[in-house]
């Protein structure tokens, strides 16, 4: 484990990779807040970060250590757990690939699948997709992610929260996947949701990770092909127990 990684990030990592996390519909918060408080908290709670990524041209609200929540007791965060405060590496990889292929979004209708900081969404929104929806479970991604946008000067992308893994697939071109596989059981719902949607709508998929165990382990690495991998920034290594590159697939149920 890196000796930079905060409390906070720790429990945060650990959470993401190893602990069940299902996707259930959830309330918004432990408290009730407008979206303008939201948006407030965010802004008093993370610091733009350019730079220190895969995607320098990008600009992102993130946890930094300069934020009171870097070192903070994980129990005094009011909200959800905030996946949407660390640009995962998985993400990072699945953004690089857009920006330098801006054709395989161009024109195109684009779904980011548990898009958490919108990095993804606002990269295929630059590329010059058609129509862009960005999927997350919790509604402050949702605001987080119209704050990037604001920040990158792009339209905000249609936001959903609603768990849409095993609903009727909708007609999009692309679906884009950073980071998801780190729960079996979420994999599981996730290989079948994306047959259907490859098999009714010709769909393409691609997937960004870092090679961790439980995406290498799983059953769709067979239905997977390789595109490219990029070796992460050293301070993205270091905040993510040392994984030193990370990598794009494309999905196909019959590769």
């Amino acid at each position: 484990m890196s000796g930079c990684l905060s409390p906070f990030k720790r429990f945060l990592f650990v959470r993401k990779v190893i602990k069940l996390h299902t996707q259930t519909d959830r309330p918004l918060s432990k408290t009730c807040s407008t979206d303008e408080l939201i948006r407030r908290f965010i802004s008093e709670n993370t610091e733009v970060v350019v730079g220190k990524s895969l995607t320098p041209e990008i600009k992102l609200r993130l946890f930094t250590p300069d934020c009171r929540f870097w070192r903070e007791k994980p129990e005094l965060w009011p909200f959800d757990d905030p996946y949407w405060a660390i640009y995962w590496p998985g993400g990072q990889a699945l953004s690089r690939y857009l920006l330098d292929h801006p054709g395989v979004c161009r024109g195109r209708s684009v779904l980011d699948l548990g898009s958490g900081c919108g990095a993804s969404a606002i990269s295929a929104k630059l590329c010059g997709a058609a129509h862009v929806v960005a999927n997350d479970i919790d509604p402050v991604a949702v605001v987080a992610t119209h704050m990037n946008s604001d920040l990158n000067h792009v339209e905000p992308p249609i936001s959903v929260t609603k768990n849409i893994i095993g609903s009727n697939p909708e007609g999009f071109d692309l679906i884009l996947l950073g980071d998801m596989f780190y729960d079996e059981t979420l994999a599981n719902n996730l290989h079948s949701w994306l047959d259907r949607c490859i098999k009714t709508h010709g769909t393409k998929v691609l997937i960004g990770d870092p090679r961790r165990a439980q995406f290498e382990g799983h059953i769709i690495r067979k239905f997977l092909r390789h595109l490219t991998q990029f070796e992460l920034p050293e301070c993205v290594r270091e905040e993510n127990y040392g994984l030193t590159s990370s990598d794009v697939w494309c999905y196909h149920p019959e590769f």
